[in-house]
C-alpha cells in the first residue's frame, strides 16, 4: 500500500482507478484502511478543485419542490398569496425573512441557503 498526496490530475486518476479496485475491501484490513484514506485524499483534491457550488434560493426551493413532489399551489400560504408565489418563483420578488423562515421549516431547507443572492427578472 503506497499513499501519497494527490498533487495534480494524473495522482488523482490514479487515485480513483486503485479506489475503484478496493472499494468493497473489508473493514479494518489492509486494503479496507488503504480505501478509508484514498477516500478522503479523493475527497479532499475534489472539495480544493472540482468545488461545487450551492444553487441560487429559487433553484434550491424548485429542486426541494420536486424532490417532495410539491406543486407551485402547495406554496401558497406558506410564502404568500397566489401571485406572490409566482413572482418568487419567477424571480420576480425576492423572499423575504418571514418567507425564507417558513420555507426552512416547510421544505427543510437551510436558512443559509435561502439568504444567498440571486439576480431578478425583469
Amino acid at each position: 500500500m503506497k499513499i501519497a498526496p494527490i498533487k495534480n490530475e494524473n495522482d488523482y486518476e490514479k487515485a480513483l482507478e486503485r479506489l475503484e479496485v478496493i472499494f468493497d475491501a473489508a473493514p479494518n484490513t489492509i486494503e479496507g484502511d488503504e480505501a478509508e484514506i484514498l477516500s478522503m485524499l479523493i475527497d479532499n483534491y475534489e472539495n480544493q478543485y472540482f468545488p461545487i457550488e450551492a444553487p441560487d434560493p429559487i433553484e434550491a426551493i424548485k429542486i426541494r419542490m420536486e424532490e417532495m413532489n410539491i406543486k407551485q399551489k402547495d406554496l401558497v400560504g406558506i410564502i404568500g398569496g397566489k401571485s406572490s408565489v409566482s413572482e418568487i418563483l419567477n424571480k420576480k420578488k425576492r423572499l423575504t425573512v418571514d418567507m425564507i423562515r417558513e420555507l426552512e421549516r416547510v421544505l427543510n431547507i437551510s436558512a443559509s441557503v435561502l439568504v444567498n443572492n440571486y439576480q431578478l427578472r425583469e
